[in-house]
């Protein structure tokens, strides 16, 4: 048995314990409480479980610093698709580079659980070795709903065949403005087909994608055009992003719905009374020009919000802490305590791994991470979501099978 003491522990599911100890043995907690016991004296440091990066997209991590901020959500994906035809494409090898090392950053400042999206699987292999738990979702587009079925069949042996015990693999679609009605029936018939199985959605992020879905018109059908990506007998649905992934069924199964940057009051409510969770990444939201979320009022409305970096094409690092301190920027009113169980015990929850990963308890099993306090901080909670830089955090303990990929 190992005992960790630390001038603070906290648990997340019960308020910080000041001089606190956790006791870990057969790979799980077996105590935790008040005091000072033999083992590790970590000193002055809050212990908590390691972080839960809720979405991020390690595949496009080797376009760090190569797309710039847009002023409209359309307009940096016109940059971005500019980006990825114009010059030589990036190799393989140059992708998986670029992922790893991203992820090594990730880990450094103390993320230990990862929702990846990917479009070819590429991620998997290394969050097996480098992540505590990781869901990745193999994300699929296509607007045109005679690809429904052959983008379904394409990836489903992939799919089966990748992931391990903690790193599982799912289907998801990318979002309304990318994905036919067809092709979201189809991920959910899959999805039924296995039980337990989460998904994740970009959904209600820009202007342009409300403008779509209740009139048919705007800047996303010029471009969808210019790709032949277009479905000329697409009829708008006439109704907010929310209300529409309501219609199609994706709130009433566990759903980490993305951004919500521009949610009415109604739809608000709508995610408040789902089964859904709304992963936020408002560093993101203000890169790509899309405005702040809501936050406050999700929060007062009972959403479940949970936290996610986006990738590093539109976010300069996957910190949690960063992303957290974003999070206190937008949402003033909203407590410390809860920005860190979004970023711990919510995602974790969101993603499947709840039981054993987000928080400290008797026979959970997280990844521990200490943070160093200076002198004076008298609260813990609002310090660690003040934006920690990554030489303050180090790795208590992790979890057996998850080692730090190296680059």
């Amino acid at each position: 048995m190992t005992v960790f003491s630390a001038e603070w522990v906290l648990p997340i599911v019960q308020p910080p314990i000041r001089q606190g100890y956790v006791s870990i043995a057969g790979g799980q907690v077996v105590a935790v409480g008040q005091g000072v016991s033999d083992g590790v004296n970590l000193g002055r440091v809050a212990l908590l479980p390691a972080l839960v990066n809720a979405h991020t997209h390690l595949e496009l991590s080797y376009l760090r610093q190569q797309v710039p901020p847009g002023a409209s959500f359309v307009d940096w994906v016109r940059a971005l698709l500019a980006r990825r035809m114009t010059g030589p494409g990036p190799t393989e090898e140059s992708v998986l580079a670029a992922a790893a090392r991203a992820l090594d950053e990730a880990v450094a400042s103390g993320t230990g659980v990862f929702g990846d999206v990917s479009n070819g699987l590429a991620t998997v292999p290394l969050l097996e070795r480098g992540a505590d738990a990781a869901v990745v979702f193999h994300e699929l587009l296509g607007f045109r709903s005679a690809q429904a079925e052959p983008l379904i069949a394409a990836g489903r042996d992939q799919r089966a065949q990748s992931g391990a015990a903690h790193v599982r693999v799912s289907v998801a679609p990318h979002a309304p403005y990318s994905v036919s009605p067809a092709l979201f029936r189809a991920i959910g018939r899959e999805l039924d087909a296995t039980p337990g199985s989460v998904t994740t959605l970009h959904l209600a992020e820009s202007p342009e994608e409300v403008e779509l879905l209740k009139q048919g018109t705007g800047p996303w059908r010029p471009l969808l055009e210019e790709l032949g990506a277009w479905e000329p007998e697409w009829t708008p649905p006439g109704m907010s992003p929310v209300q529409y992934a309501a219609a199609l069924g994706y709130l009433d199964r566990p759903t980490l719905v993305v951004h919500g940057v521009q949610c009415t009051q109604a739809d608000i409510g709508a995610l408040a009374s789902s089964a859904a969770t709304l992963v936020t990444c408002p560093r993101s939201n203000r890169y790509l020009g899309v405005g702040d979320p809501p936050l406050g009022a999700c929060y007062e409305a009972g959403v479940r919000v949970a936290i996610g970096t986006d990738s590093l094409a539109s976010a300069p690092t996957l910190s949690m802490f960063d992303e957290m301190a974003a999070v206190r920027s937008v949402a003033p009113a909203v407590p410390a305590r809860r920005i860190l169980e979004s970023a711990t015990r919510i995602g974790a929850e969101a993603l499947g791994c709840g039981d054993r990963h987000g928080h400290i308890a008797i026979g959970a099993a997280p990844g521990l991470i200490a943070v160093r306090v200076p002198d004076g901080v008298r609260d813990v909670e609002e310090y660690l979501v003040s934006g920690i830089p990554p030489d303050r955090v180090s790795w208590a303990w992790r979890p057996r099978g998850a080692e730090p990929q190296t680059s």
